[in-house]
């Protein structure tokens, strides 16, 4: 059984180290700018850049026949998971996002089955199961905000972590064909023509001279490093794994967040989230020991797709 190498597991941390801060660094942006405005902003920074990196690296125009199944990517994992979770972040609390976000791993087991990519049984669906539960014990679900406004937030963020689950199992079979820096850089420009068009009139009303500074350097971080550098990392890993394996890895972004708060808060770390981190270290653990097998398939795991640079 050949598992996922150091460098890979590592590149995984990496993604939710980045995908953490956006939670903090996003609702402080939020409250100078409309969430459709910042959506659109992050695609249009976001965009060329990795249009750029592909081009220089693969020089590849992807087939008509997969011009689909890109826009289908880029309408899940760019236009509705971005915009569906800013929404959502405007609406809830960062907590409340938080709590939600363990439902990645599991939707992405499921999804992964039904579209017949990989199975996700015995050991590995034990620990996504396991790291799932230990985020919902660390965060504690009892903290979730429940009020007619943050309900919506919350829904939108659910179905945020459902695109997003979608979007990490549809593109694995593309890189049997399409380099894996097209495959995300054609993603965004499909996405982002929906993103762009829907967030035009909150872009054109934003007091853009009349943000401050901080705004600015947070609206163009969040461009450059949660989005194009997490997408570009959290894809190069997928490629060279599964997608079980790389959603698993998201619940440790509230462990990550504590861990944060603890140092720059002074925030004392409670029984119940040294709890919760034993589980998710334990579930990953399982999730990387197990092996994925390949839906109606033979018993061996899924391993780094064989595909072109």
């Amino acid at each position: 059984m050949v598992h996922a190498p150091a460098r890979v597991l590592g590149a995984l941390i990496l993604v939710q180290v980045i995908f953490s801060t956006l939670h903090v660094v996003g609702k402080v942006v939020l409250r100078d700018l409309e969430p459709l405005a910042l959506a659109g902003t992050r695609v249009a920074i976001a965009t060329p850049l990795l249009l750029a990196i592909a081009w220089r690296h693969d020089r590849a125009i992807p087939a008509r026949r997969d011009w689909p199944r890109l826009a289908l990517l880029g309408f899940l994992g760019i236009m509705a998971n971005q915009t569906l979770f800013l929404l959502g972040l405007d609406f809830t609390s960062a907590t409340s996002a938080a709590i939600l976000m363990p439902s990645i791993p599991v939707f992405t087991a499921g999804i992964a089955a039904l579209a017949g990519v990989e199975l996700v049984r015995g050991k590995r669906l034990a620990g996504v199961l396991l790291a799932a539960a230990g985020a919902l014990v660390l965060l504690d679900p009892a903290r979730i905000e429940l009020s007619g406004r943050a309900t919506l937030g919350n829904l939108l963020i659910v179905s945020n972590c459902l695109c997003y689950a979608t979007f990490l199992v549809l593109q694995r079979p593309l890189f049997e064909r399409v380099p894996w820096r097209t495959v995300i850089a054609w993603s965004f420009l499909f996405g982002s023509l929906g993103t762009l068009a829907i967030s035009a009139p909150a872009l054109a009303a934003a007091p853009w001279n009349e943000l401050p500074g901080g705004t600015l350097a947070g609206i163009l971080y969040i461009g450059l490093v949660p989005t194009a550098g997490a997408f570009a990392l959290n894809t190069w890993a997928v490629r060279r794994s599964s997608p079980a394996l790389a959603a698993a890895f998201t619940t440790i972004q509230p462990v990550l967040t504590g861990a944060l708060a603890a140092v720059t808060l002074g925030e004392a770390v409670r029984a119940h989230q040294a709890v919760g981190f034993v589980l998710i270290v334990a579930g990953l653990a399982l999730v990387q020991r197990g092996a994925v097998r390949p839906a109606g398939g033979t018993g061996a795991e899924i391993a780094a797709v064989p595909e072109v640079e």
